[in-house]
């Protein structure tokens, strides 16, 4: 079985950063992209950003400015670097990754982790 476990997350003020990490674990045999999504109260889950491997990431147009996404491969660990946070960034962040297990090669499976919650008040 595969996993994702995010951390990073917490109460910040507006105009602060936080750095979200989320690392994927278990039997994977290749890890083809990881992401990031967030959920606000009241409204659906939407991409913030993801990085392909081998490719470039792509970011949603609110937030390209202000949050950069990264991969660790050794580690199967994805960031998310959040600049001038403001309170419309308050949201559940979500970790997901298309990952190949070893059971199932040439299957790709798409794995979420538990989300980490990030509130952006003064």
């Amino acid at each position: 079985q595969v996993q994702l476990v995010e951390s990073g997350g917490g109460l910040v003020q507006p105009g602060g950063s936080l750095r979200l990490s989320c690392t994927a674990s278990g039997s994977i045999f290749r890890i083809n992209a990881m992401g990031w999504y967030r959920q606000a109260p009241g409204k659906q889950r939407e991409l913030v950003a993801d990085i392909p491997s081998g490719r470039r990431p792509n970011y949603a147009d609110s937030v390209k400015d202000r949050f950069n996404i990264s991969r660790d491969n050794v580690k199967n660990t994805v960031f998310l670097q959040i600049d001038s946070l403001t309170p419309e960034d308050t949201a559940v962040y979500y970790c997901n990754a298309r990952i190949a297990t070893m059971r199932f090669p040439l299957h790709e499976n798409l794995f979420w982790g538990q989300g980490t919650q990030v509130t952006v008040s003064s």
